[in-house]
């Protein structure tokens, strides 16, 4: 494997050893990683040994966090309708995807274990996939390399790799190319993204450009937000005009408050329905404590639930995750939050698919939806709260304006739908016999996958 790699499987052996203390904590969000990547291996290997069917393919499909998760899960979807005797194995990176076992449509999953040769070896042994799938741009080393020495081919499906990724300087891309060389089959988002995997050392023969998974994953799940749910009935029952802000930050919110105390003396019956990033009770009463000093009526979303009503609130403050999606069909206008600081920017897809135009914060750079978004007039980005408060007030006061806002960013989703389908073509022509390609057959549509509930796999 090289000196590099030998240098970095032996750090990340001696990190797994030091690594059970670090899982004591249970309120830290490291500690909760330490301790599902110390079970998941052998939880997987366990379910392959009761459960692993060797007369069915198996796709194991890798994504570090929940919009990658989101992604792979459209690609799950279509494989499923295509392939309905495929066994799907999922495992993720950052804590924030471990609900995402609830929802996808797998045989069973959790942490990606260490990767290190030991463990990879027997996992890749353990679970005998015909295909290993990597999400977005996160191919690990070892477990790229293990693939292919046991002649399991690996594919990057909803590749993406902005023009400024630390994985194209030195000494990054030096360290990465062996593992970039394993992939069979690269799914780019598009040409651009394509040629930047070429300088990671992917031959151009495997380079595909098949789109964005993850806009059929945001439509479907628009379209299939519930209108008599608990949480979006009393929000649709009486409609002032709504701008929801979503996953918002501390320094999102510090533009966001100014610019709505201009909002709301210029749009008559405002409401807001705003959406914290991590709505951790402190973060919620800092916030709930900003919004009563600037005259709002702030009631938590648990309590419209509750009660089935808004009540006198103007502002609803969403205290739980897992909802946003379905929230954005209650608003006229939207605020995508990480723009105003380095986490980066949150998904602009959800608030387009349901057909609102969007705002968001100057960096966007590694956000490539929302650049397509603001040249195609579905959203603008913007620098300020004077700004902020311009753009909204024009979209919610001028209705001509705010109406072909938003069917521009709806285009943008309708005309950018199918990747999910042409990647899942992809990856079935791989299920071949020791992964030998077979010609791919069209389908029709992405019928709904049956979910099997997985087994109790995750920690």
């Amino acid at each position: 494997m090289g000196l590099a790699y030998g240098v970095y499987d032996l750090t990340l052996r001696a990190l797994r050893g030091l690594s059970p203390p670090l899982g004591l904590w249970d309120g830290w969000k490291v500690g909760r990683g330490i301790r599902g990547r110390l079970v998941s291996s052998v939880a997987l290997r366990e379910w392959s040994e009761t459960y692993r069917d060797q007369d069915r393919p198996l796709v194991w499909f890798h994504a570090p966090s929940v919009g990658e998760s989101l992604q792979a899960g459209a690609v799950m979807e279509a494989l499923c309708a295509e392939e309905p005797e495929v066994q799907l194995v999922y495992t993720f990176f950052s804590p924030s995807a471990e609900g995402m076992l609830r929802k996808l449509p797998v045989h069973a999953g959790g942490y990606l274990p260490w990767d290190t040769r030991p463990e990879m070896e027997g996992l890749v042994d353990a679970l005998r996939p015909d295909v290993l799938v990597f999400t977005k741009t996160e191919v690990w080393p070892v477990l790229a390399q293990v693939a292919s020495e046991q002649e399991v081919p690996a594919v990057l499906v909803a590749g993406t790799l902005p023009s400024g990724a630390s994985r194209l300087r030195w000494p990054a891309r030096a360290f990465l190319q062996p593992a970039f060389r394993t992939l069979r089959r690269v799914c780019a988002i598009s040409q651009e993204d394509g040629d930047r995997f070429r300088r990671l050392g992917v031959s151009p023969e495997v380079v595909e450009v098949t789109g964005d998974p993850g806009i059929d994953s945001a439509a479907a799940r628009s379209e299939a937000a519930d209108p008599g749910s608990a949480h979006l009935r009393p929000l649709l029952r009486d409609r002032p005009p709504t701008l929801v802000a979503g996953s918002t930050w501390k320094p999102d919110e510090r533009i966001l408050l100014p610019a709505l105390r201009v909002l709301r003396r210029e749009v008559e019956g405002l409401r807001l329905v705003i959406a914290p990033h991590e709505p951790t009770p402190g973060h919620l009463s800092q916030l709930t404590g900003e919004l009563e000093e600037d005259g709002w009526s702030v009631i938590p979303l648990s309590r419209v639930e509750s009660s089935e009503s808004v009540g006198g609130g103007d502002v609803v403050v969403v205290d739980r995750v897992g909802v946003l999606s379905d929230l954005y069909r209650a608003g006229d206008v939207a605020f995508v939050g990480g723009g105003f600081h380095d986490h980066g920017l949150h998904s602009v897809l959800e608030p387009a698919a349901a057909g609102l135009p969007v705002t968001f914060g100057p960096r966007h750079q590694n956000a490539r939806a929302a650049a397509e978004l603001e040249a195609e007039g579905g959203a603008r980005a913007v620098g300020s709260s004077e700004e902020l408060a311009e753009v909204l007030g024009r979209w919610l006061k001028v209705s001509e304006v705010g109406e072909e806002a938003a069917s521009r960013a709806r285009g943008y989703i309708e005309r950018h739908r199918g990747a999910a389908v042409r990647t899942s073509r992809i990856l079935k022509g791989l299920l071949g016999p020791e992964g030998e390609e077979r010609a791919p057959s069209a389908v029709d549509g992405v019928p709904p996958s049956p979910n099997i509930p997985p087994p109790e796999t995750s920690p």
